[in-house]
């Protein structure tokens, strides 16, 4: 940076570009200013190190906003050192340096942003100084915290004027109108949902980290191809068994909106007892599974052994009562401790044999996949997460769109090869027929009875996946039946282009917007600066605890100010 040379005659724009000059050059020269005079029509300044002659002076041109380098005295005998800090690297020439970073990474951290400056400038600032810049950086990009929050009426108004049929709706608490929940459902998701996607719910929720935190909550299925599949969303104050009820309440709201009758349906999640409860108690007659990647994460992360996770998928996917009991006595040999943290979690909850809803073969939630939509963005104002994931619905549901028109199969690309997969094993299979709609097909390894009329085969791969499985392929095609028309109708090529059949249309810019009402950011806030850690010391753990004691009744635990004990106070007279 010893390029950042200034001379005499030199001209800016004005004075602020002028002052900003003389900035950059003291921080990338490594010398301390000396401001002696400063206003709109002149500038002088020296080195603030003591015995240094460096001296500088501008002015203004008359009738212009120009400012011009009038003279520049002496040179530099200080030695530049000034690297550790810099007093003219403060907090706003820091954001001026990190403005275009921000906008490319939300998340660019801050000590990112002290070993860019120390990298370029060769100087060292404060974490803390690059924290605030870092703040105030988004708040001058994507808006103050406090405005995000006072916008979410407008913007429910704005979504359901420019999406008819979407359910958008702010929820304040007491007097003077603090946020406390929002939920939003676009009618493209309700009506792709409800037209062709998978009755297969999945719900979570995910931290925000913006300046009054929050939670953000979430319904996503799964479509025809098994992609994610956002159906609803809700930012919540702080998450608990109340906030879990009035999200499903809101949901069943939006369904019934658009359709006289909900489907039945499944439920997944990681199993918490406010979704569990919140669930039997808004869509009572669902099936409430736990999501199987959440339970092995959990047994991984408690039991450090990977042949436990092993044996928990193979009890989950296992196709009878025996080969269940088999792989749950596997577990208990490995680890006693890990069978009994299983028995937590009913296994009519996450083992196939033992759940009575269909989940068409999905066994883990995909919520985690949408919570990535707005990974980056946890740390902006609330009304730029929700345009985050407003832009991703739209771009996603006109790519979807465009993409299946040109699909020539008559199921999704997932559903015809697995369809092409049971065509192939189907093809060294010998078919015995039984009557009209049972058979017994005969591999080299095993028998297997498979019943067209109720859509079942011994394997159970029918049942799970509701797609033909190749003993239903070999059974239907050996008496020249459509094996399509055996397929459950969510995976055809149709049905996925219903889901995605209705657009998402984007909203005009927040200067069209009209205030309905305010709204104010809640009570509660992110403390500044790092989190701290709590670190337990054992030597704290082993200390003895001290005894308050009273001094008003001689008794111990409690203070004299929060005694009960009344005192009689006798006076002698005399």
């Amino acid at each position: 940076m010893e390029d950042q040379n200034i001379f005499v005659g030199q001209e800016f724009p004005d004075v602020k570009a002028f002052r900003n000059a003389i900035k950059e050059a003291a921080i990338a020269q490594h010398f301390e200013l000396l401001i002696v005079k400063s206003d709109l029509i002149r500038y002088i300044a020296k080195c603030a190190s003591e015995g240094c002659p460096w001296r500088i002076r501008a002015i203004k041109l008359p009738n212009a906003p120009t400012f011009t380098i009038r003279s520049l005295e002496g040179t530099h005998t200080c030695g530049k050192n000034a690297q550790n800090g810099h007093h003219q690297a403060s907090v706003d020439w820091i954001v001026n340096f990190i403005e275009e970073r921000l906008r490319d990474n939300i998340n660019y951290k801050p000590k990112d942003i002290l070993h860019d400056i120390y990298k370029q400038y060769g100087i060292t600032i404060p974490y803390k100084q690059a924290w605030r810049a870092k703040e105030r950086g988004l708040q001058a990009i994507y808006g103050s915290s406090e405005e995000g929050y006072c916008l979410l009426p407008a913007y429910c108004e704005q979504i359901k004027k420019t999406n008819p049929g979407s359910h958008a709706e702010v929820f304040t608490a007491g007097s003077d109108s603090r946020f406390q929940r929002f939920f939003i459902s676009f009618y493209a998701s309700l009506h792709g949902f409800l037209n062709g996607c998978l009755p297969v719910i999945c719900l979570g929720g995910i931290q925000l980290k913006s300046k009054y935190l929050g939670t953000l909550l979430s319904a996503t299925s799964f479509d025809g191809d098994g992609g994610v599949f956002p159906l609803a969303f809700g930012v919540v104050d702080e998450e608990n068994d109340d906030s879990w009820m009035w999200f499903l309440l809101e949901l069943r709201k939006a369904l019934e909106m658009s359709t006289e009758k909900i489907p039945p349906l499944t439920f997944l999640s990681d199993g918490q007892k406010s979704i569990a409860d919140a669930v039997k108690r808004k869509f009572p007659s669902s099936c409430h599974a736990i999501c199987l990647q959440y339970l092995s994460e959990s047994i991984s992360r408690d039991f450090k052994n990977s042949r436990l996770v092993q044996l928990l998928w193979k009890a989950a996917y296992s196709t009878s009562n025996r080969g269940f009991k088999e792989k749950m006595a596997e577990i208990e040999e490995v680890s006693s401790d890990a069978a009994t943290w299983l028995q937590q979690y009913s296994p009519s909850r996450w083992a196939l044999i033992h759940f009575d809803g269909t989940r068409y073969g999905h066994f883990s939630s995909n919520i985690y996949e949408f919570n990535k939509w707005i990974l980056e963005a946890r740390e902006l104002p609330i009304i730029q997460v929700i345009k985050r994931i407003h832009c991703k619905l739209t771009e996603e549901f006109e790519l979807r769109r465009s993409r299946s028109s040109t699909w020539s199969s008559i199921l999704s690309p997932s559903a015809e090869k697995r369809i092409m997969d049971g065509r192939t094993h189907a093809s060294t299979y010998q078919v015995l027929r039984s009557d009209e709609v049972e058979f017994e097909v005969i591999s080299a390894e095993r028998s297997d009875i498979v019943n067209t009329g109720t859509r079942s085969c011994s394997c159970r791969d029918w049942q799970l996946y509701r797609i033909p499985c190749s003993h239903a392929v070999a059974a239907l095609t050996s008496y020249k039946k459509d094996v399509y028309a055996f397929t459950d109708k969510y995976f055809t090529a149709a049905s996925y282009r219903e889901s995605y059949s209705k657009e998402v249309h984007s909203i005009p810019d927040k200067l069209e917007w009209s205030r309905t009402r305010l709204v104010r950011p809640p009570k509660f806030r992110r403390p500044p600066g790092r989190p701290e850690k709590k670190r337990l010391c054992v030597e704290d753990l082993n200390r003895e605890k001290h005894t308050v004691h009273c001094s008003k009744c001689n008794q111990t635990g409690h203070y004299k100010t929060t005694c009960k004990t009344e005192v009689v106070q006798t006076t002698q007279q005399f």
